[in-house]
């Protein structure tokens, strides 16, 4: 519990970055789950897969920046961390977190 808020500062600045700097990211992929919903049967297998391509390029530019400061970390300091990563992930972009602890 402790580590949760030891790095809840940095992991809360952490996302504010990656919604700031990849906002264009997010939209594409607000947009192809849009097209996605609302494609006709033959099509609908493409746009899943349009979406599904962005959702997994959101997720490693995440998995990226968890594990940059995290090799900063000693080992069980940075197993802690990238658990209170991954949750905050899970919390604030859900989108992106279904795979995020595999990466």
């Amino acid at each position: 519990m402790i580590f949760r808020r030891r790095f809840a500062d940095v992991i809360r600045r952490q996302l504010d970055l990656f919604v700031r700097d990849h906002r264009g990211l997010i939209e594409d992929c607000i947009a192809a789950e849009r097209a996605y919903d609302r494609a006709e049967r033959d099509e609908a297998e493409e746009r899943y897969g349009d979406y599904v391509d962005l959702v997994e390029t959101g997720t490693e530019v995440l998995a990226d920046i968890r594990d940059s400061f995290a090799r900063t970390l000693d080992e069980d300091t940075a197993e802690e961390y990238e658990a209170a990563f991954n949750r905050a992930v899970v919390k604030r972009l859900p989108r992106f977190a279904l795979e995020i602890e595999n990466r």
